[in-house]
């Protein structure tokens, strides 16, 4: 029997599986992730099961590898988006393509039930999906629909359930921040239909952890690459409290990517915390940006980005005569699962921890990863019960590979002709008393489970904020090839944009340097930088209206977990401040707020 109660989340492969195991353990529930085709005597124990969400289609005889014996577990279970699909069709109901289906949702309850004890009868939901049901089998009954807008067409079957099976299954998403009471309808499966009692928290998975890290790593040592982020600091004290600060050797690599005076403040940070006995820095500038060359693509880019990590700190493990030691890196769970790591998950985009080599070495036991289970709020709660402070572990998240992935770069090409995108776009903005230009760029995205690489739409005019949203979900839902959508700055609209060559330079980075710290102090000025998660400054080589070279992007957004976020407005004093200071980068010749939620675009634009 399991120490804890406990609940199995099945990983089909969708964005959300672990972020489902996550909102079973702020319950104080433990909640532990396994394959579609596990065994039935490996889910012995459990008190319930939750599906995930998948990339895969039901409609189109995609196979989920999933053990049907699994369906017949003899406790509750719940369905979240394909797994509410899974549970419809083996017990007789069909699924149809409807086609997708992303954002913002009403859902209407049809029955009462213990499920959605405490929700009201009207709440609003995030779908991300492709297929619906649309008839239930023998023993169900529809416990909901949802609809776009108040009074508008029924998605019939968003939730549907059988209490004589203990089955139930739901379209959207509970488990991500944008539903807004879904953790009420979790809670309700986890502690009223399973009847699971809250006995996990993180203080017990800190001694947990602290235990694994003693016995992998023996009597050797550690080498921890050492950014000065809110996970690598945090793994850098597990490591200490675990193994003692003699073996924890940490690395800090200046990869000329990296934000203005940033290893500066990095370096005074560790001696703070009482990290620095041995305490090693690098000013890999040139080894980085020779390394990138001429390199454009988004993917290379990352990939060239975690091999030259891998080759630095082999050069100067081998200079600082460490031979047996473990690579720790302070790696969390959205890296891993938007780089495909979990068996069925679609690649959004390699991370810099998650390169072949990386990965090579992991088969070969050497890399040590105490945060890869966690979210970014539980790695600042446990960094908190580490004694680090609060600055050090509320500082926004900043990517591994630095500026790297917020510095666009082309060859200057002509791309997609743009016209009809951006003539369908038009007519949306229109309504709204808008103007929108399709942009000769691409950016990655994520649309139900997916990887998109599509083009940004830059909207021109004045309205509010929750307008300027309002058509950017409604482009995104009806114009193909759209993942992002831009709000023009500036009082002039931008009626032509050129796509200009342009590579990874250290002029172009220094200039970024400057536009992204006047964006940082600008935040901190207004009181923002805390209620704000993460805002991105982004460089695009673009010509706007026969002018310039770099359309600056400003990314503010909210988020807990990085596996969806919302985009933030900013106050109109900043706005004009942004617009006087950046606009007199020489070069600059734009600027705007990035308006897209993720779905359907992530929070980097590469």
């Amino acid at each position: 029997m399991k120490k804890y109660d406990a609940i199995a989340v099945i990983d089909f492969g969708g964005q959300y599986a672990h972020l489902i195991a996550n909102k079973v353990r702020r319950l104080s529930v433990l909640a532990e992730i396994k394959q579609p085709e596990d065994s039935v005597e490996e889910l012995a124990g459990y008190k319930g099961i939750i599906l995930s969400g998948s990339p895969a289609l039901t409609s189109q005889g995609d196979e989920p590898g999933l053990n049907r014996a699994i369906l017949g577990v003899d406790v509750p279970i719940l369905g979240l988006c394909f797994g509410h699909q899974e549970i419809a069709h083996h017990y007789g109901g069909e699924i149809a393509f409807h086609g997708r289906e992303w954002g913002h949702a009403n859902f209407h309850k049809s029955v009462d039930h213990p499920l959605f004890e405490g929700l009201n009868p009207v709440e609003q939901v995030w779908m991300s999906h492709n297929d619906s049901v649309v008839k239930v089998g023998e023993g169900f009954e529809e416990f909901g629909y949802t609809t776009l807008e108040e009074g508008g067409k029924k998605h019939g079957y968003a939730a549907i359930g059988s209490d004589i099976h203990k089955r139930y299954g739901v379209q959207f998403h509970p488990e991500v921040d944008d539903t807004p009471n879904g953790d009420v309808l979790i809670s309700n499966f986890v502690k009223k239909i399973c009847g699971c009692e809250p006995s996990w928290t993180m203080s017990s998975y800190l001694a947990g952890q602290v235990d694994r890290i003693r016995e992998q790593v023996g009597e050797g040592s550690v080498f921890l690459l050492a950014s000065g982020g809110v996970d690598s600091t945090v793994a850098a004290k597990l490591f200490a409290k675990a193994i003692g600060n003699e073996r924890l050797h940490l690395l800090h690599i200046d990869n000329g990517l990296m934000r203005k005076d940033e290893s500066k403040n990095v370096v005074e940070m560790y001696k703070a915390l009482g990290l620095d006995t041995n305490f090693h820095f690098y000013d890999a500038t040139e080894d980085f940006l020779t390394a990138l060359g001429d390199e454009i693509s988004p993917e290379e880019k990352r990939k060239i980005i975690g091999n030259t990590f891998v080759e630095v700190f082999d050069k100067k493990a081998r200079e600082l005569g460490i031979e047996d030691h473990l690579l720790g890196q302070g790696t969390i769970y959205p890296d891993t699962i938007e780089t495909g790591a979990t068996k069925r998950s679609d690649t959004i985009k390699t991370h810099h921890n998650r390169v072949p080599v990386i990965d090579e070495l992991i088969k070969q036991g050497k890399v040590i990863e105490p945060l890869a289970d966690l979210y970014k709020v539980e790695v600042r709660e446990l960094g908190e019960m580490l004694g680090i402070e609060k600055k050090a572990v509320w500082r926004h998240p900043f990517p591994g590979p630095g500026l790297g992935v917020r510095l666009l770069c082309s060859d200057g090409a002509a791309v997609d002709d743009l016209a009809e995108a951006t003539a369908h776009s038009n007519k949306v903005a229109s309504e709204y008393g808008l103007t929108a230009l399709a942009l000769p760029v691409k950016s990655v995205g994520v649309k139900a489970d997916l990887r998109t690489y599509e083009h940004p739409v830059i909207l021109n005019g004045e309205t509010t904020f929750e307008k300027l949203q309002e058509t950017a979900g409604r482009i995104f839902k009806e114009v193909p090839g759209i993942n992002r959508c831009i709000w023009n700055l500036n009082d002039v609209a931008v009626t032509e944009a050129v796509p200009l060559a342009a590579t990874m330079t250290k002029a172009r980075l220094d200039m970024l340097r400057e536009a992204d710290a006047l964006v940082m102090n600008g935040l901190r000025k207004h009181g923002l930088y805390d209620s704000i998660w993460q805002c991105p400054t982004v460089f695009i080589p673009l010509m706007i209206n026969g002018v310039g070279s770099e359309l600056c992007v400003v990314r503010p957004i909210h988020s807990e977990r990085a596996m969806t976020a919302t985009a933030a407005s900013l106050p109109a004093e900043l706005v004009l401040e942004l617009r006087e200071h950046v606009m007199n980068i020489q070069g600059v010749c734009g600027l705007a707020l990035d308006l897209t939620s993720k779905p359907p675009g992530t929070i980097e634009w590469e």
